[in-house]
């Protein structure tokens, strides 16, 4: 009698075959997956690189510290899209990163009433459905305005200061990174929410068990804790940040020169390739592919830092 009471209460009934092969079946599945979504990625970069190879012969390295894009006389140099690639996308996260934290900090702590949380949710959710072109037209219209008036208050009593030096006609960095700010918004908040609240309750109770409070607990405990799915956040929102293109092809300037002041027109690796690829022929052609392959390894630097960051943090 108690034999049987133990079958039926602890004992683990042995696995079928089918059972087996089903789930060796699911794994060996999963791993093609991950395998093809590494190939697909190798796949574009082969074919990226062949047909940049012939400007990658004419030009080698030059073309990353040259400045000049003359299709008549085929010369060409990425080093103003790379800045401006590079600085835009650094002017949107100094922007978006401390927002985007709040927001997720705000929505995950219960500092709002549900109500109140649901729309906040809803609104932020909203941001990431808008169609770029969308934000560019509103960025031209809307935005170019104000930022041009506080653009030319900045410049008339800080112009001393490089950034600030050259007066805004419209158009510009500025206001390409303030659209890419918030373009970015939505993913460092969601990614960053999730982050926090996959913290264990048990620090949270822990540290306000010792003194800790709200705010401290959240300061000090809660967003270390959930740092490298912050920077995963950041990293993510960066690399968006570099591949955007039609909303700052609108409203960068598209102007190939580099000039310390944020409110000067400016380019970007993406808009170059908006703006020139449906015309172009021969080794512009070859030339804007380099570009991209430029690109192309930009953002995959991005995410091999946001990943060492990110086993350096768990380690400690």
């Amino acid at each position: 009698m108690n034999i049987q009471a133990g079958n039926r209460q602890g004992t683990i009934q042995p696995r079928s075959e089918l059972e087996k092969s089903v789930d060796r079946g699911f794994i060996l599945l999963t791993r093609i997956f991950a395998l093809a979504v590494a190939g697909i990625l190798l796949w574009i970069a082969i074919q990226v690189a062949i047909q940049a190879l012939p400007a990658i012969q004419k030009f080698g390295a030059s073309f990353l510290v040259k400045s000049a894009w003359n299709p008549v006389n085929n010369d060409y140099g990425v080093i103003p899209q790379v800045y401006g690639t590079l600085v835009s996308a650094f002017i949107g996260l100094l922007i978006a990163v401390p927002i985007g934290i709040g927001t997720a900090v705000l929505l995950s702590e219960n500092l709002l009433p549900s109500s109140a949380r649901t729309v906040l949710v809803f609104l932020v959710e909203l941001l990431a459905a808008i169609p770029s072109v969308v934000y560019g037209i509103w960025g031209i219209f809307v935005l170019v305005p104000i930022l041009t008036g506080i653009g030319k208050w900045l410049n008339a009593y800080f112009g001393w200061l490089p950034i600030f030096s050259t007066p805004p006609t419209g158009p510009g960095m500025f206001p390409a990174g303030v659209i890419l700010a918030i373009m970015t918004l939505p993913i460092i908040t969601a990614i960053s929410r999730d982050a926090l609240i996959s913290v264990p309750p048990s620090l949270r109770q822990a540290a306000m068990g010792l003194g800790a409070t709200r705010w401290e607990t959240i300061l000090k405990v809660i967003i270390p804790a959930a740092f490298s799915g912050i920077v995963s956040a950041v990293m993510l929102g960066l690399g968006r940040a570099m591949g955007e293109t039609m909303a700052v092809t609108m409203i960068i300037g598209n102007a190939n020169v580099i000039n310390a002041s944020i409110f000067a027109p400016a380019n970007t690796i993406s808009s170059l390739l908006a703006n020139q690829f449906a015309e172009a022929n021969g080794l512009q052609v070859s030339a804007l592919m380099y570009a991209a392959l430029v690109l192309f390894v930009l953002t995959l630097i991005v995410n091999i830092l946001a990943e060492l960051i990110v086993l350096r943090v768990k380690r400690l």
